[in-house]
């Protein structure tokens, strides 16, 4: 069974058993998640899409904060010595998909 689930505004392609990071989750690790925005189903063969696709999605997060690669923001103007590092780490949560249904 496949779903396409929307989660805190982007789009994942997801199946039961499947280990997943996703933007930052208020939660604490252990706890049981669900998401009812589902796009897409695929139930072997049998496909639903749109306001047709009636299923929920119960995840467990497994790790609640994991920090993504740093990112590098440099500017600079050049023969002026202006020079600005901006730099940032994105916060992910770590999910584990138990059940489409």
């Amino acid at each position: 069974m496949l779903a396409v689930v929307k989660i805190a505004g982007q789009q994942f392609k997801v199946q039961a058993g499947q280990s997943l990071y996703v933007p930052h989750l208020q939660g604490k690790t252990g706890d049981k998640v669900e998401f009812n925005d589902v796009l897409f189903v695929d139930n072997n063969g049998k496909i639903s899409a749109g306001a047709d696709a009636k299923a929920t999605v119960k995840a467990e997060i497994v790790n609640d904060l994991v920090k993504g690669d740093t990112v590098i923001a440099f500017k600079m103007k050049r023969r002026k010595g202006f020079r600005k590092k901006h730099g940032h780490r994105t916060h992910y949560t770590q999910i584990k998909i138990d059940s489409i249904a």
